[in-house]
């Protein structure tokens, strides 16, 4: 999973993110360039905005997006109807890393299933309407402290203390 969060677990206030940390995007990019990240669609359309000058929701990457209603693929963009599917789905398009990056429905349903968390915490408790679940399962690796003209942050890497339900593979 990657995602960014307050120090309360705040990551998104009327489906935008709190705060702009330029380096923090950057970081998403590295980490998912070339790989399969699963969305929910809320997320996904709030993604358009940033990504429109390219002509492209995410690119260099396959997308999946969970939603009720869609059930098509646009390019290098999968719908598909649950978060079992899309799981499923995205190992058999990348055996080797798949990241699951929001929105919060999305987040509480993977969580038990992570292996490893990328996580920004940005200093401070910004207005929040949606959170990201519990992680005290996990443990701290790697931990980069860094800060701006506007904020204060730590960018984490974080890996499982205890085994995670089996990802959901077809045979």
């Amino acid at each position: 999973m990657v995602a960014a969060m307050d120090e309360q677990r705040g990551i998104g206030y009327k489906n935008m993110i709190p705060w702009k940390i330029k380096e923090d995007l950057v970081r998403f990019r590295d980490l998912t360039v070339g790989k399969t990240v699963i969305f929910g669609r809320k997320t996904y359309e709030s993604l358009l905005g940033y990504y429109q000058r390219s002509g492209k929701a995410m690119p260099k990457r396959k997308t999946v997006v969970v939603s009720r209603t869609a059930h098509q693929k646009e390019g290098e963009t999968y719908f598909v109807s649950s978060f079992e599917e899309a799981l499923k789905l995205a190992r058999k398009i990348e055996p080797e890393e798949v990241f699951v990056s929001g929105g919060a429905q999305i987040f509480n349903l993977g969580i038990d299933y992570a292996q490893k968390l990328y996580l920004t915490v940005v200093k401070g408790k910004y207005r929040a309407d949606t959170f990201f679940p519990d992680y005290s399962k996990f443990k701290i690796v790697k931990k980069e402290d860094r800060s701006n003209e506007k904020h204060s942050y730590s960018f984490l890497e974080m890996v499982r203390k205890q085994a995670s339900k089996e990802f959901p593979i077809e045979k």
